[in-house]
C-alpha cells in the first residue's frame, strides 16, 4: 500500500486474507495481486471517510464507495473491484471481524445484455422476399421464416412443431416451450396463409416417410436447429441485411413490431413465452429517440 495507507489499520486484515488466499485457497501470484490492489483502492476510500476498522463499516458507506465506480471506470473494472470487497468482508464476517451491515451486491457492475437491433419493416419485408417460392424447399424456407417473426417462435421452438400442434383453422399454432411451458400463440392471416400454402405445396414434396414434424429438412428429416440459422444467415446475406442477423434478430423484431403497434407488455411476455415479466422488458427495449418523440407528441403540455 501507499505510505498513507499502509498507516491506517484497515490494511491488516487484508493482509490476513491475503495470506488466506494463498495458503489456503492456493491462489496465484497473478490473483493475489489483483485483490491487493482492488481491496488497496477500497481501504484508502474508506479511511478518508474516517474507517478505523471494518466491522464499523456502515451501509452508507458501502453505497458512496460503489457511487465512486461510476461511469469514468470501465463497468469490467467496477465489478471486479466491488466483487473483491465482496469477498474480503465474506471473510471477515466468516472469522468473527465483518460488519453487520450486508454485503454490497455486484448485480448492478453486471455486463447489460447486447440486444439484437430490431429489423425495419422493409428491411423484414425484403427478408421474406427472398425464398425460391418456386421450389418446396423455398415454401418451406418461407414458412420457418413466418414462424419466426409471424408467431415469435424461437428457433428450436420452429423446427421442433409437430403437425398436431398446429390449428390453422383458428389461426393458432400450440407451442411446447421451455422447461415445459405451454402456451398458444395467435397467428397473422400471412403467416397462416404461407403455412398453408407449404402443406399443400412444399411439405408433401419434401416428406419421404411418414415425418410428424411441421418443417422438414431438403431430404424430408428433420429440420436441423443449425440448418435454420445457416438458411437464415445466407437470406440475411443477400438482402443485405446487418451481419448477425439471426433467428433471435427476428423474434426481437417481432416482440418490437407489437409493442409499436400497441401491444400491452404483459400480453407479449405471454406471446414469447417468458416466464419474468423483466426478462421482457429487456428484451423489447425500443429506441428511446422513439419514445421520446412519441411522449412529446403525445405530451398535452408539449
Amino acid at each position: 500500500m501507499d505510505m498513507e495507507a499502509e498507516a491506517h489499520a484497515l490494511g491488516e486484515e487484508i493482509e490476513w486474507f491475503l495470506d488466506h488466499l494463498r495458503v489456503e485457497k492456493g491462489a496465484s501470484e497473478h490473483t493475489t495481486l489483483a485483490y491487493h490492489n482492488d481491496l488497496e483502492k477500497a481501504a484508502f476510500f474508506f479511511h478518508k471517510l474516517g474507517l478505523t476498522a471494518w466491522r464499523e463499516l456502515a451501509a452508507q458507506q458501502l453505497m458512496q464507495y460503489e457511487s465512486s465506480l461510476g461511469p469514468k471506470i470501465a463497468r469490467t473494472t467496477a465489478q471486479r473491484r466491488l466483487s473483491a470487497l465482496r469477498s474480503f468482508l465474506k471473510f471477515l464476517k466468516k472469522n468473527g471481524e465483518g460488519p453487520s451491515t450486508d454485503l454490497p451486491s455486484t448485480g448492478g457492475f453486471k455486463k447489460a445484455k447486447s440486444l439484437p437491433k430490431a429489423l425495419p419493416m422493409e428491411q423484414m419485408l425484403a427478408l421474406l422476399g427472398i425464398p425460391d417460392l418456386s421450389k418446396p424447399n423455398g415454401i418451406r424456407d418461407r414458412a420457418l421464416l413466418e414462424l419466426i417473426y409471424g408467431a415469435g417462435l424461437r428457433v428450436s421452438e420452429a423446427v421442433g412443431l409437430e403437425m398436431s400442434n398446429l390449428a390453422l383453422e383458428e389461426r393458432s399454432v400450440l407451442i411446447h416451450g421451455k422447461r415445459g411451458k405451454v402456451r398458444h400463440v395467435p397467428l397473422p392471416g400471412e403467416t397462416v396463409a404461407w403455412l398453408e400454402r407449404y402443406l399443400q405445396d412444399g411439405r408433401p414434396h419434401l416428406a419421404k416417410r411418414a415425418n410428424n414434424r411441421v418443417l422438414l429438412s431438403d431430404h424430408g428429416l428433420i429440420l436441423l436447429r443449425q440448418t435454420a440459422y445457416d438458411i437464415l444467415e445466407k437470406y440475411a446475406k443477400r438482402a443485405g441485411l446487418p451481419d448477425g442477423t439471426s433467428p433471435h434478430t427476428l423474434r426481437h423484431t417481432y416482440a418490437v413490431h407489437l409493442l409499436k403497434g400497441g401491444a400491452d407488455l404483459r400480453a407479449v411476455q405471454e406471446l414469447l413465452g417468458h416466464e419474468s415479466i423483466a426478462t421482457t422488458q429487456v428484451y423489447t427495449q425500443l429506441d428511446m429517440e422513439e419514445v421520446r418523440a412519441k411522449y412529446l407528441k403525445a405530451h398535452p403540455r408539449d
